[in-house]
């Protein structure tokens, strides 16, 4: 075993040490009576977000510790898995020991919130020095560079011949069927073709994590996973189309009866039937508890809808909508939401909402326009008796929460996905592109950020992986899939700019894929929960841990 190897491990447990005395600080000053105050983490958010992004940094770095290992015991851990590993863990951590990055214009010092001899002694430590003073160099970084430029890539097996199969043939099947014509479809502003969409059916996209007695593949979140990141590496859209699968799919197994369970999965599964999660409304965003969209009964049993959503993908396109609605009074907050699945008929380009008491229009947006979004009125839609969820009212919002670890895991899946669209684009471009007699990736500007978008993608991916594995597991997972969705979502937007900067003014152009890319990867610290949103659950969550802990 390599002594960085060794080292990555011992250096983990110091950044996790670290932690655990920023959360003690964090504890004291948000939670002083032993419980989590929301008016006090208000008025201290930056100690919050800053104990979140901490937390996801050094997780981070103990993913990347067992990714190495992983290697090692495949027998791969080379020169590339070294200088990934060290460039990586070294950055991250003197990002813990002088600041975290946690958006383009604020940075997060842990010394400013109480510990700056901690991070004195963290630095100083004997595990962690070496990654600070030799990992992340210049030279480190052009060597790596180099070698990304001669083909090279840093380990990516599982260990699991089943998911490294999947992984090949989802690349191939993205290489072939739609990296070549994503661009295009994206300049048209045009849906994913119908084709491609059975074609990927045919492959068992919408089915990952359907049981097998209902038609689907019965596999779990780490193929999920595998698969959506593969497909966003061509487009983050065909990545996405799994997600309405998914989500439907979960709500459904988990909470349905048996004739939903039999009605339903088996349709989604092979893609006859197209699902569109249908959660948000204008004026509440992250706020579900204040939903004001109602469903009443009417004599027949049946429901009738009335209200506004918005931001909902591929809705027209959609034959199944799952439709988070207030059942209870006015006011009633979560415990007065249901989830319907209301079927709808599939809409055209000249009609694209046929059913009567529904209307939509399309929001047009910068990119992720493969499924279009829109915005939903509905006046009196009918949805079957037999369409709420589970048959009880009042569960929506906890048959909700039981998906959004699933949902965040997979979205930071699709954005390592644009991470390593971003960094092949960016990569191509500077091996090609000639400026005074050299290849642009012969200059260290360029060399170095190839090399951290290569090492930080590795390590939001780990971090993924980790938390699907988590899952998998059967663990509760909320802060895991937090933070693997918040970090993912920050290097894939960092690894589209720097690819964009390397092409240059031709970047900005409409006409190459970066441009794209770009528009695209900034989507995703957006949706599953804004970046703020998420740090505040993974701080709360954090503190709430180590309460529960204490008073045990």
């Amino acid at each position: 075993m390599s002594d960085w190897i060794a080292r990555a491990r011992q250096c983990a447990d110091a950044a996790a040490r670290l932690v655990d005395r920023l959360r003690a600080v964090a504890a004291r000053q948000v939670a002083p009576a032993g419980r989590f105050d929301p008016a006090l983490a208000e008025t201290n958010q930056r100690m919050v977000h800053g104990l979140a992004w901490a937390a996801t940094t050094a997780e981070a770095i103990a993913a990347s510790a067992d990714w190495a290992a992983r290697a090692d015991d495949q027998a791969s851990f080379g020169e590339v898995e070294e200088l990934t590993l060290r460039i990586g863990i070294g950055e991250y951590c003197a990002q813990l020991a002088h600041g975290i990055p946690i958006s383009a214009s604020e940075i997060v010092r842990l010394g400013e919130l109480g510990l700056a001899n901690d991070c004195t002694r963290f630095c100083e430590a004997e595990t962690v020095r070496p990654f600070i003073d030799d990992g992340n160099t210049v030279h480190t970084r052009a060597a790596l560079a180099a070698l990304l430029a001669e083909g090279v890539r840093p380990f990516e097996g599982l260990g699991d011949g089943e998911l490294d199969m999947m992984r090949d043939q989802l690349r191939a099947f993205t290489a072939e069927r739609i990296a070549p014509f994503a661009h295009g479809w994206h300049l048209a502003d045009a849906l994913i073709p119908l084709e491609v969409v059975g074609e990927m059916a045919e492959l068992g996209v919408f089915g990952i994590c359907i049981p097998a007695q209902y038609g689907g593949l019965g596999l779990g979140k780490l193929a999920m996973s595998v698969v959506s990141e593969e497909l966003s590496r061509g487009w983050i859209c065909a990545g996405s189309l799994g997600t309405r699968s998914e989500i439907a799919g979960e709500l459904i197994a988990a909470n349905g009866t048996e004739a939903q369970r039999a009605g339903y999965l088996p349709r989604i599964a092979d893609g006859t039937v197209l699902p569109t999660a249908v959660f948000t409304e204008p004026d509440h965003g992250s706020d579900l508890a204040a939903i004001t969209t109602r469903a009443v009964r009417a004599e027949d049993g049946s429901y009738r809808v009335t209200g506004a959503k918005t931001w909902i993908t591929h809705a027209a396109r959609a034959d199944l909508m799952t439709l988070l609605c207030r059942t209870g009074a006015p006011g009633s907050g979560y415990g007065g939401l249901s989830m319907l699945l209301a079927e709808k008929t599939r809409g055209t380009e000249a009609d694209p909402f046929p059913d009567p008491g529904i209307e939509g229009s399309e929001i047009a947006v910068l990119g992720y326009r493969g499924m279009k979004e829109y915005a939903l009125g509905f006046d009196g839609f009918a949805v079957a008796g037999e369409g709420l969820l589970g048959g009880e009212e009042g569960q929506g919002f906890k048959q909700l929460m039981q998906t959004f670890e699933g949902a965040r895991i997979q979205t930071a899946a699709r954005a390592v996905g644009v991470g390593w669209n971003a960094f092949e684009l960016g990569l191509a471009y500077a091996c090609e592109r000639r400026q005074f007699g050299r290849t642009l990736a012969a200059f260290p500007r360029v060399a170095d950020k190839l090399a951290m978008m290569a090492a930080e993608i590795v390590m939001a991916r780990e971090l993924t992986y980790s938390a699907a594995k988590a899952k998998d597991r059967g663990e509760r997972c909320d802060i895991e899939a937090g933070m693997a969705k918040l970090l993912a979502a920050r290097v894939a937007w960092t690894a589209a700019d720097s690819a964009l900067q390397v092409h240059g003014g031709n970047g900005y152009a409409l006409e190459y894929p970066i441009s794209r890319v770009l528009c695209d990867a900034r989507i995703l610290n957006i949706f599953e929960g804004a970046a703020e949103i998420q740090a505040q659950v993974i701080g709360k969550g954090l503190i709430a841990r180590r309460g529960n802990a204490a008073s045990r």
